[in-house]
């Protein structure tokens, strides 16, 4: 098994203090922002606000992930599982508002039944009915209230870290789940035919169960190969926090593909530079389709504010755009212990 790293340097050379993630769902609150036209929270109304075949409802949920519970809409609302639409995955481990998606054409007259029978699972906050699906990323970003508990570190020296958070922002880096336990996903990725990126799923193609093996496969290695360029994005982001580049204005690096970088001149050189020190995984993208892409090298939160519950409690509010994440922008101060791992481990239904 390859050594790969997986922690990176923060902005500020190491982190400063200590705290508790997820010692209990209701710290670690998630609020998906997305305005819908014509929605209403009178969930208990005979008719849905709006017009379209898709009914639209905002859930409250803790102890579950997302998919589990678009496979349960699903199931609910009697249509299949592609026909559930929702704008980002949410940790299961943490109370989440989130809205959902499904395709019910012509089926107004039993919305209001299907909404109490989804409230009896969880609260239904909002409904609202449209003419599109809910597809990844057609939110504005995610609210976070997050409580860190058991902290340690000097209460100044915390408080100037935040503030200087608010003010330039955190490396932006993928986090460390991404890549499996010890990097395992990044194994995988290395002993992969890159090729199979290429190649679609035999249409009908069903092992047992119903299952189609080779859309299951492919599912796979696209997990393991993103998680190959999150790497070197890491990687890269990384030697520009060392040289401090990184809070350019606008700065971004490269999401790996083939042909490698767009970068030019100085940058293309550092870039292709530290991608060349791990081969192995460079070689990969030459045989994918995979497109080059760029990402931003700071995620900045937004409106962050904070306030000590108690001695050792802190509580912290602000938003992020999608694909960025609050545990990314909590590392770069503090060495973050998830009470949620190890928990309920068992795969759901």
């Amino acid at each position: 098994m390859s050594q790969w790293r997986l922690d990176w340097p923060t902005s500020g050379g190491s982190r400063i203090a200590s705290g508790r993630l997820k010692t209990a769902p209701g710290d670690f609150i998630v609020d998906e922002l997305l305005e819908l036209p014509e929605s209403n929270s009178d969930v208990e109304a005979d008719a849905v606000a709006g017009s379209g075949e898709h009914l639209c409802l905002k859930l409250e949920k803790v102890g579950d992930n997302t998919e589990y519970v678009a496979r349960e809409l699903a199931r609910m609302a009697d249509c299949r599982n592609f026909d559930v639409g929702f704008c980002g995955l949410k940790d299961r481990h943490a109370v989440t508002r989130q809205w959902f998606s499904l395709y019910r054409p012509g089926s107004e007259a039993q919305d209001a039944a299907l909404i109490r029978e989804i409230a009896a699972r969880w609260p239904v906050l909002a409904a609202s009915r449209q003419v599109r699906k809910l597809r990844r990323g057609d939110h504005s970003g995610n609210g976070f209230v997050i409580t860190l508990r058991g902290v340690t570190g000097d209460h100044p020296a915390i408080e100037g870290a935040l503030n200087r958070l608010a003010d330039i922002g955190a490396p932006n880096y993928f986090g460390p789940q991404r890549f499996g336990i010890g990097g395992a996903n990044l194994d995988r990725a290395m002993s992969h035919d890159p090729t199979t990126l290429n190649r679609r799923g035999r249409p009908g193609g069903k092992g047992r169960g119903g299952k189609n093996r080779a859309g299951s496969e492919g599912a796979k290695n696209v997990l393991y190969f993103s998680a190959a360029r999150s790497w070197l994005f890491n990687e890269v982001l990384a030697a520009r926090v060392e040289d401090g580049s990184w809070v350019e204005p606008k700065a971004t690096g490269p999401l790996w593909g083939d042909g490698g970088t767009t970068a030019s001149g100085a940058l293309e050189t550092l870039e292709r530079g530290v991608v060349a020190q791990t081969p192995g995984l460079a070689a990969l993208f030459s045989a994918t389709r995979m497109k080059p892409e760029r990402r931003p090298l700071a995620v900045k939160p937004e409106n962050l504010v904070w306030q000590w519950l108690s001695e050792d409690s802190l509580e912290l509010a602000f938003l992020l755009l999608p694909g960025q994440y609050a545990t990314t922008v909590l590392s770069d101060i503090f060495e973050l212990e998830d009470m949620s791992l190890g928990r309920h481990n068992e795969q759901q239904g």
